[in-house]
């Protein structure tokens, strides 16, 4: 049976939901991959920045914006010791300024991903996948890169059926 790790980011605090500021407990990516949790057997590692952006929202975007301008790579709390393990990669988290947090760059860089095959997964506000797909071939050149998945973040928790289609889809239900 193929091995799946589900790694994914995901920011609580003040969020933007279709036009207002909310604070959450969960950020939206993790109430998702939560629901994938609950549907298949997979590990999951939670890509976590030794200092995370502000919990005020518009701050933590401004944040993201620079990072994203430098091209930086956010040192990280952990990583795991190796995804040789894994066949499948369900790679989550949210759309900031078109494209990946810089954070995920600095998990997908640590490893190897020839051969394996990347889920990519991406809550928004009607920014879609954004660059996402396209930043994943370059990032990871070797991987089998699969349709990703956008939802809405204001949706997050209405989105079962959405995810049962795409893992099933994906062969994964």
């Amino acid at each position: 049976m193929a091995k799946i790790l589900i790694a994914y980011f995901s920011r609580a605090d003040e969020n933007y939901f279709g036009g207002s500021m909310r604070y959450v407990k969960t950020g939206n990516t993790e109430i998702v991959v939560n629901k994938i949790k609950e549907l298949i057997d997979a590990d999951t590692f939670k890509i976590e920045m030794q200092r995370p952006y502000s919990p005020v929202y518009m701050t933590c975007i401004e944040e993201a914006k620079k990072d994203l301008q430098a091209k930086a790579r956010p040192a990280l709390v952990s990583l795991p010791a190796s995804v040789a393990q894994y066949d499948t990669v369900i790679l989550a988290d949210p759309n900031y300024w078109g494209t990946m947090p810089m954070a995920v760059y600095t998990f997908l860089e640590a490893f190897d991903f020839t051969g394996k095959t990347i889920l990519p997964l991406c809550t928004n506000e009607g920014s879609g996948m954004g660059g996402s797909e396209r930043e994943l071939k370059k990032t990871c050149p070797g991987a089998i890169l699969k349709k990703g998945l956008p939802i809405l973040g204001s949706s997050a928790a209405a989105s079962d059926a959405s995810v049962k289609r795409w893992l099933a889809d994906n062969g994964l239900l």
